[in-house]
This record gives structure tokens, C-alpha cells and sequence, in this order.
């Protein structure tokens, strides 16, 4: 009897640890898919809330033409006249890596333009917990043409 309580145990205990790490996953996918909308809809104030700029973050950008770009940080937390250009993004491929309170996420996004226009990126991101809630801290987006 005490070999099956051990064993109920054991495996309680390792549902709740899963548990835990799709409540995490869950949220930082909320934060990117909120980060993508807000962008889209020119909600500047609603992008910030997305990022936690730190003296080592950093934003490289790859375009599908092969130029790159580094991007101040501080254009995350401001608005910018590239916001607010409407269409949608839908994420997917998802891969994390959660560690305390840092996670390294990398997934792919498929953005269309308001006239339909598609553009493809495959995307690192770069999160921390700060007071209990994922925030962007760093990311690295390289457009390619399918």
C-alpha cells in the first residue's frame, strides 16, 4: 500500500510542476501575441506595457533583402510612426525555455498588411518576470521570403 501512495505522490507532484509550466508558457504568449496587436493597432501605450527596456537590451532585425538592423530599445516603450499600420499577426512554432524568471522563446509569425500583403519572420524573444509579470526585454526578428 505505501509503494502506491509513493507512486499517487510522485505523480500528483509532476502533474503540478507541468501545470506550472503551461501557466508560464500560457502567459508569455499572451505578452507576444499583445505586443504584436498593440503594434498593429498603434496602441502605444498598450506596447510599452509589453517591454521592460534594460541597459542590455537589444533589438536586431533581419530583412528578407539581407540587410540588418539594430533597433534602439527605446522605440518599444515610444511611439513610432511605423505603429498603427493595421493587419494582423498570427505566431506559431512556439519553443521556450523557462529558467526563474528569464525565458528565451523562439516561434515564427506570419504578419498581414491592412491590402493583404504577407510577410514571414522567424523570431527570438527575450523575456523577464518583473513584479510578477513577462515583459519584453530583447528580441531578434529575421523576415525571409517563403
Amino acid at each position: 500500500m505505501a509503494n502506491k501512495s509513493t507512486l499517487l505522490m510522485l505523480v500528483s507532484l509532476a502533474a503540478a510542476g507541468c501545470g506550472r509550466a503551461t501557466d508560464e508558457e500560457a502567459a508569455i504568449r499572451q505578452v507576444l501575441e499583445r505586443e504584436a496587436a498593440t503594434w498593429r493597432a498603434g496602441d502605444a501605450p498598450g506596447h510599452a506595457a509589453c517591454w521592460h527596456i534594460q541597459p542590455y537590451s537589444r533589438i536586431l532585425v533581419s530583412t528578407a533583402e539581407g540587410k540588418a538592423l539594430d533597433i534602439p530599445p527605446a522605440l518599444m516603450v515610444s511611439a513610432s510612426p511605423a505603429m498603427g499600420q493595421g493587419g494582423k499577426a498570427v505566431q506559431s512554432n512556439f519553443k521556450m525555455s523557462i529558467a526563474g524568471n528569464s525565458a528565451w522563446v523562439s516561434h515564427d509569425e506570419e504578419s498581414t498588411a491592412q491590402n493583404g500583403q504577407k510577410t514571414f519572420s522567424h523570431e527570438i524573444r527575450l523575456l523577464e518576470k518583473i513584479d510578477n509579470q513577462w515583459k519584453l526585454v530583447g528580441q531578434s526578428i529575421h523576415a525571409y521570403k517563403p
